[in-house]
């Protein structure tokens, strides 16, 4: 097969998890003005993110069970589709409905959905296209997360710097285009089914694989390992520098994107070469080193260098686990990347949770919340290094 056919393909990848990024990171730079504005509670602001990520929970269960039935081309086009009214409709539904918090939740609930479908289904799409270097591209693929996260803060402060906080509407409508676009992208190009009818494995089958187990414990350390740094990230800059909220957000957030970016995109460019497991477990063992010394590091300039450098090891770690577990049960199907998206997401919930919870039983300490995110990356070694034979095996 010529792969330059599938090159189409893997742009709308590309752009389907930057409408990810916009999805998961947008929303967060405007909590301020959203509690001035609408007059929202703390409370009120804490459960946009609950409700984003239990909205992911529910959809990656359903999809586990029907959405082989849809299929790929309608349920990747649902995404765009509803991650695009959602983000647009944060600029219209808080003022039309009587309750701006229902609006904004309403939103969150529509882009979310839209969100976990990009997950569900563009990693399956991208992995059935004919190209050789099929760890390598997911990597790559998964790079395109951390560009558009790192994007979203940078471009969405220069918007606000030169058109002023207040136009923040516009800018979600501009931000809507993006998965907007993409839909023609998903539309017209040519999209292959990861197993054939009938030959994946059913969700029986995947229960009652022990290895498959081992799947969902590697996703949730992957999933806790990234996100829990990422969310925290502009709270311990700001804490530890005593910065400003749009330093600390570039310098945080930006720089642990980046750096996560920069890890995906040189194992997607140099794969071949290396061998993912033993990769994956040292970067496992760099983000150990990471949180603890950000957790124990006395020197602020060590614990900035620690967060970011934190972005470099996780990198690696949820395309690798996805490459890993597809790599073993070759007919897992579309149910597998499902159950494998509902482990990172909640992976995701827990982690951060944990931190936040360690931090106020320690005096609101959040490096003492840190320092308990250390299990999360152990987690991943410990599952990496039980899978090896089995990924030893699939190679052979």
């Amino acid at each position: 097969m010529n792969t330059k056919n599938y090159r189409k393909t893997l742009f709308a990848g590309y752009l389907g998890f930057i409408t990810q990024a916009i999805s998961a990171n947008f929303l967060p730079l405007l909590y301020v003005t959203f509690r001035n504005v609408y007059v929202l509670s703390l409370t009120q602001i804490a459960m946009i993110s609950t409700v984003f990520f239990f909205t992911q929970l529910v959809v990656d269960f359903v999809c586990a069970k029907f959405v082989d039935k849809i299929g790929y081309r309608p349920c990747i086009l649902a995404a765009q589709i509803t991650s695009a009214l959602g983000i647009a409709g944060l600029a219209l539904l808080p003022d039309l409905l009587p309750s701006a918090s229902a609006g904004i939740m309403l939103c969150v609930v529509v882009y979310a959905v839209g969100s976990c479908l990009i997950e569900v289904r563009c990693s399956p799409i991208i992995e059935a296209c004919p190209f050789e270097n099929k760890e390598g591209t997911m990597s790559l693929l998964h790079s395109f997360y951390c560009w558009g996260f790192a994007g979203v803060v940078l471009l969405s402060t220069l918007f606000f710097r030169v058109c002023g906080i207040e136009n923040w509407r516009i800018l979600a409508l501009l931000w809507s285009l993006v998965p907007l676009y993409n839909v023609w992208n998903f539309a017209t190009c040519p999209i292959e089914k990861l197993v054939d009818d009938g030959e994946s494995m059913t969700i029986a089958e995947l229960l009652k694989t022990k290895v498959f187990w081992l799947f969902i414990l590697l996703m949730v350390g992957a999933g806790a390992s990234e996100i829990s740094m990422s969310q925290w990230a502009s709270a311990f800059v700001e804490s530890a520098l005593h910065v400003s909220k749009t330093t600390g957000d570039l310098v945080g957030p930006c720089g642990f994107a980046i750096c996560m970016g920069i890890s995906r995109a040189l194992f997607g460019k140099f794969s071949e070469k290396i061998n993912l497991p033993a990769f994956m477990v040292a970067s496992g063992f760099l983000c150990f080193g990471c949180y603890l010394l950000a957790g124990l590091a006395g020197i602020p300039l060590l614990g900035l260098l620690s967060c970011t450098l934190c972005g470099f090891s996780v990198g690696i770690m949820w395309p690798g686990s996805i490459s890993v577990s597809s790599a073993i049960l070759t007919k897992g199907g579309t149910a597998l990347f499902a159950f494998l998206a509902l482990a990172g997401d909640l992976g995701a919930s827990i982690g951060p949770s944990l931190i936040g919870a360690v931090s106020q039983n320690a005096g609101n300490d959040l490096q003492a919340g840190v320092v308990a995110g250390i299990i999360f990356p152990v987690i991943l070694v410990v599952s990496v290094l039980l899978l090896k034979k089995d990924y030893r095996r699939s190679k052979e």
